[in-house]
């Protein structure tokens, strides 16, 4: 799996958790909501550390806790 992949999955699944829309998850990151859709959808290919990093503040939690998941493990690593 790609790091993009792996990142798309993990936001969506917060999401999933915590009942939050794209839309309500760009608003809370202070993001427009077409760079969070392309970061959902696995379009976006090399988002931003910044950009990671306020989708973490939108959703309350550190980014320790957003890589620390089995998806990050043996990512492939793109060019």
């Amino acid at each position: 799996m790609k790091i993009t992949e792996a990142m798309s999955e993990k936001i969506n699944k917060i999401l999933r958790e915590k009942d939050i829309t794209i839309n309500k998850l760009a608003s809370i990151s202070c993001l427009t909501q077409s760079t969070v859709d392309s970061l959902v959808n696995g379009k976006s290919k090399n988002p931003k550390l910044l950009t990671i990093i306020r989708i973490c503040d939108g959703l309350g939690i550190t980014l320790s806790e957003f890589f620390d998941d089995e998806l990050f493990i043996n990512v492939d690593r793109e060019d």
